[in-house]
């Protein structure tokens, strides 16, 4: 456990460190990088490039200084790292490279303030952080070796169908290549696939499963991300998984991870509000078929948000689940239709996803919320659905990027 003295100093110093958070992550990076260069393949250069790594590691270390005293509130938090750090392959090794480039930051950053006692005390604090995160990403690794047909580690893939879905986001269909089992995973639940990229090589980046478990195959469902300029971050992989990756090609794949999950069994108290836009239908897509192959009679109610029907995938696949299941209901909100998007009853409804439509569509804010989508999408729904004074124990979400940003 941490010393009383050390819990003081973190917390006297937290107001210090909060001020100046981003400058000392940058810090961190420009550090780290040039020091250990072989951690870079770790890191979404694209979220380093926007900035949203450093804030959200910014985040991260300020909750840390305010919770010390009360590291039980942090959980959620802890899992939803491990469970990223076990997708991207972090090991013991690599926390001692990030303490001590983190340490050196927060003193060029903070400067005499941070005298010999104020680093000796976040020194051991960082040190009890990993430990906590080192236990959890162990029992993590175990648990994906022990699976049927689990690994560590990347496995070959082979990929067995290329199905487009909308103009932008297609579909691939994994097998292993060895032709041996495919673990079960957790609906809501991603895969880190590694691309020996020619611009960002070895460059690791998760996909949610967008099927449900136990079909024979994993699949991924791609949006074509537009890359700013020809060499910029934004874009890089999702483009050469569209434009190279075909039928027979082998990727390098890494076992399921993600803490943003659905368990069938407990969906009996309350109905089920899926709630997505965009692309970030794919974990909640998995969730639905997996409920509905569960065959809960629990209520459930799917929404999705789509600009129009040029950028709608699984439209069909959708509507063919709530044809076959009673109890699922479907709603298609369009925010720029097509002329005949309406008129052929492509969509439900047209507008931006709010309050009014939930509480038309929704038997009421008694039910339990998953939801995921773009930014603009996740902030509003976040917000509305506090407004409409829904208890954060029934609301579940993915955010694609640092859940600071969501903040």
């Amino acid at each position: 456990m941490l010393s009383d003295r050390t819990i003081q100093i973190v917390k006297a110093t937290a107001p210090a460190v909060a001020a100046n958070a981003e400058a000392i992550t940058t810090r961190f990076y420009t550090l780290m990088f040039a020091g250990n260069p072989e951690v870079r393949v770790f890191f979404n250069q694209a979220h380093q490039h926007s900035g949203g790594q450093q804030r959200a590691l910014a985040g991260a270390i300020c909750a840390y200084a305010v919770n010390i005293d009360n590291l039980g509130a942090l959980g959620p938090a802890v899992e939803l790292i491990a469970q990223k750090h076990c997708s991207l392959g972090i090991r013991p090794e690599h926390y001692p490279i990030v303490g001590k480039h983190l340490l050196v930051a927060v003193k060029d950053v903070l400067g005499d303030a941070v005298t010999e006692e104020v680093t000796a005390a976040w020194a051991e604090a960082y040190g009890f952080l990993a430990e906590i995160f080192i236990a959890r990403e162990a029992e993590i690794y175990r648990e994906q070796a022990a699976a049927d047909g689990g690994w560590n580690g990347y496995r070959r893939f082979v990929v067995d169908r290329v199905v487009p879905e909308s103009e932008i986001i297609t579909s691939f269909y994994l097998k292993p290549a060895d032709g041996g089992a495919l673990p079960p995973f957790k609906p809501g639940q991603y895969i880190t696939v590694k691309i020996d990229h020619p611009v960002t090589p070895t460059s690791p980046r998760n996909y949610s499963l967008s099927d449900r478990p136990g079909v024979g195959h994993y699949r991924i469902s791609v949006k074509r991300e537009p890359a700013l300029t020809p060499d910029a971050p934004d874009g890089l992989i999702s483009n050469y998984l569209h434009d190279h990756v075909k039928k027979g090609d082998v990727l390098n794949v890494g076992p399921p991870c993600g803490e943003f999950t659905l368990d069938p069994t407990a969906c009996i108290k309350r109905p089920v509000a899926l709630l997505s836009g965009g692309v970030g239908v794919t974990p909640i897509l998995s969730m639905l078929k997996t409920l509905a192959h569960s065959q809960v009679d629990t209520p459930i109610h799917f929404l999705h948000a789509a600009r129009n029907s040029r950028f709608h995938a699984f439209a069909d696949e959708v509507r063919a689940l709530a044809d076959a299941t009673p109890n699922i209901q479907v709603h298609f909100r369009y925010d720029e239709p097509l002329a005949d998007d309406v008129v052929l009853r492509r969509c439900d409804s047209t507008g931006l996803i709010d309050l009014a439509l939930l509480d038309e569509f929704l038997p009421g804010k008694d039910a339990d919320f998953y939801f995921c989508g773009p930014k603009p999408f996740m902030e509003g729904l976040h917000r509305q659905l506090r407004e409409w004074g829904v208890d954060d124990s029934q609301v579940h979400y993915e955010f694609f990027g640092p859940k600071s940003d969501l903040a």
